[in-house]
């Protein structure tokens, strides 16, 4: 799970920028109406949309603009509709990567998704390639130097965690896909500094890769990130520790 968590750890760096950017917060609105549609406007009652409202807020956006999201979601405002798409190739050296986009237009989103593989030396595969590589869990990330880690283990474990890991900077935890909105809030609860917490993908094993390999790798998946239709980008791919910090910055 190394090389999924360093990513986690750039993707929280970058958040922080995005944000500035606006990049971030027009993946989040998109996010909101999605699961507004989905699931109903009541955020007590939706636990997709009470994860996205809760991220958005996290990233400081307006409520305002998180109510009209939700309006536009269950159509009290007008609104592009947007679809779901998942996206699932190869990059470099046989990396897998997933890519959860949200799109009004699904030929424009797969044919710009397939160009940067093309363009990056990797390829698209057809539905479920690499997607059995990964499985679906909860992951909450903690900065080591806001915690005691004895205390956090004794903490996670209370409120039902399935694990938590030790990382170069971050402790994570990792949840069942069900139990982790109430897990996350009952850390809040406690006092618990939540860094990063998202419903993600985590690889059974990761691949390392080393110079001209690992950059174009690199590469390929932040311009994944960075596409506007793209919410999330899963690899296992073990980012070498020199292209760590540039990436992150």
């Amino acid at each position: 799970m190394s090389g999924h968590s360093k990513w986690s750890q750039i993707k929280h760096k970058k958040a922080r920028v995005d944000a500035q950017r606006g990049r971030l917060f027009t993946k989040l609105i998109r996010e909101i109406m999605v699961a507004a549609r989905q699931g109903g406007g009541k955020i007590e009652a939706n636990a997709r949309l009470r994860s996205a409202v809760q991220a958005a807020k996290d990233a400081n956006m307006p409520s305002d603009n998180i109510e009209r999201a939700i309006k536009k979601g269950t159509g009290e405002l007008p609104g592009v509709q947007y679809e779901e798409i998942t996206f699932e190739g190869y990059g470099p050296g046989g990396v897998a990567i997933i890519i959860e986009a949200l799109t009004d237009n699904k030929n424009r989103t797969t044919g710009e998704i397939k160009h940067l593989f093309s363009k990056h030396g990797g390829h698209l595969g057809s539905h479920g390639c690499v997607s059995w590589q990964f499985q679906l869990k909860g992951l909450i990330q903690v900065e080591k130097d806001r915690v005691d880690g004895d205390a956090l283990l004794e903490i996670a474990l209370e409120v039902g965690a399935e694990d938590v890991k030790e990382e170069d900077e971050y402790y994570s935890i990792v949840t069942s896909p069900e139990e982790f909105v109430r897990i996350k809030e009952e850390l809040s609860q406690k006092g618990v500094p939540l860094a990063f917490a998202q419903i993600t993908r985590i690889p059974d094993s990761t691949i390392k890769l080393e110079g001209k390999k690992a950059e174009q790798v690199l590469t390929l998946v932040n311009l994944l990130d960075e596409h506007p239709d793209v919410q999330n980008v899963y690899t296992n791919f073990d980012i070498p520790e020199e292209l760590l910090t540039e990436a992150g910055e």
